[in-house]
């Protein structure tokens, strides 16, 4: 039990660590055109995810797959960029473009995943059983999205309030801040 709650402690610092923020950013990007009414749909987002991201942590721990961490230091941000470029050009989602943000979280899950898979490889690497230690990172990274998206959208729901003829402005400006964010962190982990 003592393995399940040191990763799952583990899971949750790893998407809320300040120092590696681009969990928070892309599941900031990824909640800011939802609103509570379509929590359900931006929960099965946030778990496919985090389903994703575990799924290229176990290839990697039990060494079925790697991939040069340059590259996918690079690709991160890259998808962090992709996911605030969608909130720039639809008005809200829609079932199409939800469809298609579902198979994008999906394979972006994926990436952010062998991004963290070294680390994670040689910290699981003197357990003798890797299932309870992914299990609790996997339950750590996904109650930490929760707690980033519901957050999103209490500040939208601030927004809305507040500002209410103005935010689809206000969400646009944001988008594109967390464009302008990730281009930064992608340019400074240009792999070539």
């Amino acid at each position: 039990m003592d393995i399940l709650f040191f990763y799952f402690e583990l899971g949750v610092n790893h998407v809320l660590d300040p120092n590696g923020y681009d969990h928070v950013l892309f599941m900031f990007a990824l909640a800011l055109p939802y609103l509570f009414k379509s929590f359900s749909k931006l929960l099965v987002l946030a778990t496919a995810f985090t389903l994703a991201h575990c799924l290229s942590l176990a290839l990697a721990a039990f060494n079925v797959m790697s991939v040069d961490p340059g590259i996918i230091e690079f690709l991160i941000p890259v998808t962090i960029s992709l996911t605030a470029i969608h909130n720039l050009i639809i008005s809200s989602p829609s079932k199409g473009s939800y469809s298609v943000q579902l198979a994008a979280t999906v394979f972006f899950g994926l990436i952010h995943g062998f991004g963290f898979s070294n680390y994670f490889r040689m910290i699981m690497s003197g357990e003798s059983s890797k299932l309870p230690a992914l299990t609790g990172f996997t339950l750590g990274i996904e109650l930490a999205q929760i707690s980033v998206i519901t957050s999103t959208l209490l500040f939208t729901l601030l927004i809305a309030v507040l500002a209410s003829e103005r935010k689809p402005l206000i969400l646009r400006i944001l988008s594109v801040l967390v464009l302008i964010l990730s281009i930064k962190i992608a340019v400074e982990n240009w792999p070539f």
